[in-house]
């Protein structure tokens, strides 16, 4: 495990300008696919097999993954013609993802995996999960990341972002976003529940 400085952190091999990414599908992803003029050939639920192939009417087999929609409804456009389906017009749509997400973990709201489509960012992916919780330690949020087989970690500081010290790090497929416990606030509302049972004051300094 590498230890970088936030500004530091590399990005995956991959990496394309603009403010959206492109989408590219994988295995298990589910599509719908839709031929205009030929109704008999639309695919309103179509899922990616786990080879990242999907078959479709008349071409049979068609190399998805790793692909974007676009790319996909050209190639399935290019097979339809050679079938002698003239002029072809495709469109595909990615409908669920179970291949490129991201995973928000610790103390947010709610925990759990998220579909990265477009651009994701650090702020963005908090949201997703519905924020922080009470808890939430905001100087120790940690993003790990696994390029070219090496894995890294960067530590952030939610409020700094927030206040736009910094700019807001992009997050992709694949990264893990841990919220760190603020031990203190723990300590604080153990205090506040047992004040009522004291006889005498009680002053409790705070620290995050």
């Amino acid at each position: 495990m590498t230890q970088l400085a936030a500004t530091a952190l590399p990005a995956p091999t991959r990496t394309y300008a603009g403010i959206d990414r492109p989408y590219y599908i994988g295995p298990l992803d589910q599509l719908s696919i839709s031929v205009v003029g030929i109704q008999e050939l639309n695919q309103n639920d179509i899922q990616v097999d786990t080879s990242g192939r999907i078959t479709f009417p008349l071409i049979g087999a068609v190399e998805a993954s790793g692909k974007t929609p676009l790319e996909v409804a050209g190639m399935i456009e290019r097979g339809l013609r050679s079938r002698y389906v003239r002029d072809p017009h495709v469109t595909v749509n990615v409908k669920n993802t179970v291949s490129q997400v991201v995973t928000v973990d610790g103390q947010v709201r709610e925990p759990g995996m998220y579909p990265v489509v477009g651009r994701m960012t650090l702020l963005r992916a908090i949201a997703v999960a519905k924020g922080t919780t009470e808890f939430a330690k905001l100087d120790d949020v940690v993003v790990l990341r696994t390029v070219d087989g090496r894995n890294y970690a960067a530590l952030y500081n939610l409020d700094a972002l927030r206040k736009g010290n910094y700019a807001d790090p992009d997050i992709y497929t694949g990264d893990v976003v841990v919220v760190g416990d603020s031990k203190s606030r723990r300590l604080f509302r153990d205090l506040l529940s047992i004040v009522p049972l004291l006889t005498t004051p009680i002053i409790v300094a705070l620290q995050n």
